[in-house]
């Protein structure tokens, strides 16, 4: 392999030009579906963050580009933006440093062919603390009669003081007005927050703003113990529609977890409450048709972090909820007879009826792929919308306007393209012509002439439930045999697809093969397989991964080493500890290493144990049953059979696993005579940010390259 000073060089150049290769981030269809706007996020590493773009196509009536923006915009401040329903006019949350380089958030209201109207400093009116543009709570959306615009934002903190301060002489004349006096003693008292990613989001309040007044109302009505977001104006603009979590008795990390108890509501601007699900569930995602029916996502709360969704619709006019698609179990059939696994995308799309709010569009996981649907909201009746050319990929529904289709499709070759189509009638969904909206990346060479393989894996000798689960291989061409990454997803309960991913295009660059494993608990494959592993944690996943090894073994590879993080990493230390002869070397990213002392300080407590097979408690006496078995699943008991050299990239900003999970193993290992080493940064779980993305990336690459033969 690479001596070392030209392996470095040869990363860093695989890395910056995988980095100028733009992701689709977002796009929407005008209402007369001939014009696309789209958002496309690139990786600027001299300013060591994402930078956003804005680009513009116009169609004919064919949906055929006919013409499209030259240069991008850029809107890399923009926070939150949402176009009117009669494309008046456009909002957007912008966010900026004031000459004290002092954040400011602003709220601005532009007019079709007449520029800035409104803009509004939002920090400075001081009526509630920073707007939340998260993929949980945040949202920004416009009344029908385009009149105002309702979003989210942190509530406004009572002020507080130490109990002894000095403060200045006040007027004696002066009386009534202003904040209330701040209380005393109270400024250390601990806030709990949504834990990972979410880091300072405490309380959450409903905003609405009348455009034409400059005016602000912080809606109330809903209870102090809940947390409001996903807001939207009702048709006749006299209530929002929202989802609310419940923060007692404690917050539990909200992203990736779908489990926490919420219920859907419709408030009025004056503070009438209606909560329209079921108590003890978990929603998320309502959507409103034209005529008024309301759908949204739904599961029981508790349990796995992740599952299998129903959808669910309450028709205008009606007090009844039911069922549009129910959990799936195994599989259903489709209106093609195909295989349909179930409900596991985190939200529908911001428009997703169809024009005469028949059907509802959704894209979600499906074993390998992501892929789009149809819902016939009376029947039930599922049918797949074919991709384009009918390629094996990931094809995802951005937007639907005027029953035509703006989607991304992208596999692990071939970075997202923005496509369009007309949606046939029900039952001709698969049909579907799409026209392709942007222009093809071009990909390193090495990238684009390898092979893809879907494989499918089955326990033969085995009394467990769920037998089957399945993988994808990635592998450069070559004569020779290639090292091989074994790479099991975090989580546990999400899964890789065929879409394009800068880490799995970086590896195969550097001539490595790759198996990423969705082993059993992996979401996509029907809610059973997702809580098989419940109960099973670190043994039908850890088997899993031995078996898709075993198998892709007898391809053109050797020299097996790891790769993983959070959930993959504990998977990997299993494999590092139950078959040490097996593997050149490991990374682990933030791994979970010992459930019985991660779920005393992570923001998802739950996990351990309902992972180990226990239900979550935190009342009365600790058990120590529980603490045994999540103990004696962990990686951490086989730690001391590790042979192969070991780097860790840790988050000092890690709330789903705290750092110190790593760093414990990296203690034993070196204490064990195992290479090892560990890179810290000032980053969250995910190291997303762009300079630590970057520097994790490149040396993994490089400790996995310097341990091969």
């Amino acid at each position: 392999m690479l001596k070392m000073s030209s392996q470095i060089e040869t990363i860093v150049n695989a890395y910056k030009t995988l980095s100028k290769i733009p992701n689709v981030a977002g796009g929407r269809l005008n209402n007369a579906a001939n014009k696309i706007t789209s958002v496309q996020s690139v990786r600027n590493i001299d300013k060591g963050k994402n930078s956003k773009y804005l680009y513009n196509y116009v169609l004919d009536d064919n949906l055929n580009v006919i013409s499209r923006t030259d240069y991008g915009v850029d809107i890399s401040n923009e926070l939150l933006s949402a176009v009117s329903p009669k494309e008046t006019f456009k909002a957007v949350i912008r966010e900026e440093k004031d000459n004290k380089d002092t954040k400011k958030q602003y709220l601005e209201i532009w007019r079709l062919n007449a520029g800035l109207t409104n803009c509004i400093d939002l920090t400075a009116l001081d009526i509630h603390g920073d707007v939340y543009a998260d993929s949980e709570f945040g949202s920004l959306d416009w009344s029908q009669d385009e009149s105002a615009v309702v979003y989210v934002a942190e509530r406004k903190l009572k002020k507080s003081e130490p109990y002894i301060k000095r403060s200045k002489v006040e007027d004696a004349s002066k009386s009534g007005g202003g904040d209330p006096a701040p209380k005393k003693g109270e400024e250390y008292v601990y806030k709990q927050d949504w834990g990972e990613q979410l880091v300072g989001k405490h309380l959450s309040v409903v905003v609405v703003c009348k455009i034409e007044s400059e005016a602000f109302s912080v809606l109330e009505g809903l209870p102090e113990s809940c947390c409001p977001g996903q807001v939207r104006f009702a048709p006749d603009g006299k209530s929002v529609v929202g989802v609310a979590w419940e923060t007692e008795p404690r917050r539990l990390g909200l992203i990736f977890c779908t489990n926490r108890p919420s219920f859907i509501f419709d408030l009025t601007l004056d503070g009438q409450l209606t909560k329209l699900s079921a108590e003890g569930e978990a929603v998320r995602s309502p959507r409103l048709a034209p005529a008024g029916a309301l759908a949204w996502l739904q599961r029981a709360a508790g349990g796995a972090h992740h599952a299998c969704h129903a959808l669910l619709v309450k028709r205008k006019g009606q007090t009844e909820v039911s069922p549009i698609i129910d959990i799936v179990q195994t599989e259903i059939a489709t209106a093609q007879n195909k295989p349909f696994y179930g409900l596991y995308n985190q939200r529908l799309p911001k428009n997703c009826f169809t024009k005469d709010g028949s059907r509802i569009v959704f894209s979600t996981p499906s074993v390998c792929d992501v892929k789009t649907y149809t819902v016939d909201i009376e029947s039930g009746k599922v049918a797949e919308i074919s991709s384009p050319d009918s390629r094996q990929g990931s094809l995802s529904v951005l937007d639907v306007k005027n029953d035509v289709i703006l989607a991304s499709f992208s596999d692990m070759q071939t970075p997202a393209q923005l496509y369009v189509g007309k949606l046939p009638g029900a039952g001709k969904e698969g049909e579907i012509k799409w026209n392709v909206v942007s222009e093809a990346v071009k990909v390193p060479e090495s990238l684009a002439s390898s092979t893809i393989h879907y494989l499918s894996h089955k326990h033969e000798n085995t009394d467990d439930a769920v037998k089957t689960f399945s993988s994808l291989y990635l592998a450069p061409q070559s004569p020779d045999k290639r090292p091989l990454l074994v790479w099991p997803h975090g989580g546990p309960h999400s899964g890789f697809v065929n879409a394009y991913s800068l880490e799995a295009a970086l590896f195969n660059m550097l001539g490595f093969a790759s198996l990423r494993v969705n082993y059993r608990g992996s979401t996509g494959h029907g809610d059973a397989s997702v809580r098989c592993l419940l109960s099973n944690a670190g043994r039908i996943d850890v088997d899993d991964c031995f078996l898709a090894l075993s198998e892709v073994l007898e391809r053109n590879v050797d020299n097996v080493s790891l790769l993983g993080g959070s959930y993959g990493g504990f998977l990997v230390a299993h494999l590092a500890g139950r078959w040490p002869e097996m593997f050149r070397s490991a990374v682990m990213r933030n791994p979970l290493i010992d459930m019985a002392t991660k779920g005393h300080y992570a923001d998802n407590s739950d996990g351990c144990a309902v992972e180990a097979g226990f239900p979550f408690t935190e009342k009365g006496q600790p058990s120590e049953e529980e603490l045994l078995t999540m103990r004696r699943c962990s990686p951490l008991v086989h730690v001391h059979k590790v042979k192969a050299p070991t780097a860790f990239m840790l988050g000092k900003g890690d709330k789903r696993v705290p750092h110190y999970q790593g760093l414990e193993m990296a203690r034993r290992l070196k204490a064990n005579g195992v290479q090892t080493r560990v890179y810290m940064y000032d980053d969250n779980h995910s190291l997303s940010s762009l300079p630590h993305e970057m520097d994790q990336l490149i040396n993994s690459a490089s400790w996995l390259l310097e341990h091969l033969p």
